[in-house]
């Protein structure tokens, strides 16, 4: 099955959920090392990975909603209440926003604080804006507060998928299991 059906994702679809997911929790583990590292090469090195991860994974969210957009999400589960359905939404549309967002601002941050960078230290990428310290700041600002948001999308997220299958027993979990089909 390589489309989503009215119950399941598809292979694909499950590919791209877990595949980022991976990305996303690597990309935060390299993310607060790097901050907290001492200055070194590795702290470099460690920038280099979290940015370039970070672009990775804006060009396989833009992979993601193509395909999202060409085929339909399975249906969530008919007794289902409104105010969960309309939570399911909301966290995934904020999810979507955030893997747009944080990527973004932490371009913003690398071109305001003149910083030259070349993803997987082979493709250079442009800067978005001219060196400046305030706007660096105000950026760096803002990326911290859009992981905690992040952190905290997520644990909604995680959670709620846990309570479909642990306690509503319903398939909400089970068919976004790359072994599970519905």
């Amino acid at each position: 099955m390589i489309r989503n059906d009215i119950e399941s994702w598809s292979p694909v679809a499950k590919l791209f959920h877990w595949a980022m997911a991976l990305l996303i929790f690597a990309q935060i583990a390299l993310g607060l090392a790097a901050v907290s590292w001492r200055i070194s090469p590795t702290k470099l090195n460690l920038f280099v990975w979290h940015k370039s991860t970070g672009m990775l994974i804006l060009a396989l969210l833009a992979l993601r909603l193509l395909w999202r957009l060409s085929h339909r999400a399975p249906e969530l589960p008919w007794e289902m209440p409104l105010w969960e359905r309309a939570g399911a939404h909301l966290s995934h549309m904020l999810l979507y926003a955030l893997m747009i967002a944080l990527p973004v601002t932490g371009w913003v941050i690398s071109s305001a604080s003149n910083v030259p960078f070349k993803i997987f230290w082979t493709i250079p990428l442009p800067a978005i804006t001219g060196p400046d310290k305030a706007v660096s700041d105000l950026f760096a600002a803002i990326h911290g507060w859009l992981v905690t948001l992040l952190a905290l999308v997520l644990f909604a997220h995680i959670g709620a998928a846990l309570r479909h299958h642990y306690v509503k027993r319903d398939t909400v979990l089970s068919r976004m299991l790359p072994w599970g089909t519905s």
